[in-house]
């Protein structure tokens, strides 16, 4: 069994900050990628931003210059800093992995969800 536990969410004004974290746990082999996925009321989940374990990452043209994903590979933890937030990135935020576990397995796992909400 793997977890993904994710943390950090809350409420913010406009322009601030939040800085999201998600720590997988368990029968980990290897991650391949982590990232992170939003749903506002509504509207379809969508990738706000995924890294691999080489690095490379990926953004929602919504969020780029003012996201930053990150990861700490020794740690199987992912961060996601917010930067200059604005209401309409109001929405639950869920911690993804694409992982090999220990029976070689390659899985998807989501957390939990955490919401972030962003005030006018």
């Amino acid at each position: 069994q793997v977890q993904l536990v994710e943390s950090g969410g809350g409420l913010v004004q406009a322009g601030g900050s939040l800085r999201l974290s998600c720590a997988a746990s368990g029968s980990i082999f290897s991650i391949n990628a982590m990232g992170w996925y939003r749903q506002a009321p509504g509207k379809q989940r969508e990738l706000v931003a995924a890294i691999t374990n080489g690095g490379s990452t990926n953004y929602a043209d919504s969020v780029k210059g003012r996201f930053t994903i990150s990861r700490n590979n020794a740690k199987n933890t992912v961060y996601l800093q917010m930067n200059s937030l604005k209401p309409e990135d109001t929405a639950v935020y869920y911690c993804n992995a694409r992982l090999i576990d220990t029976y070689y397995k390659v899985l998807v796992y989501w957390g939990q969800g955490t919401q972030v909400t962003v005030s006018s």
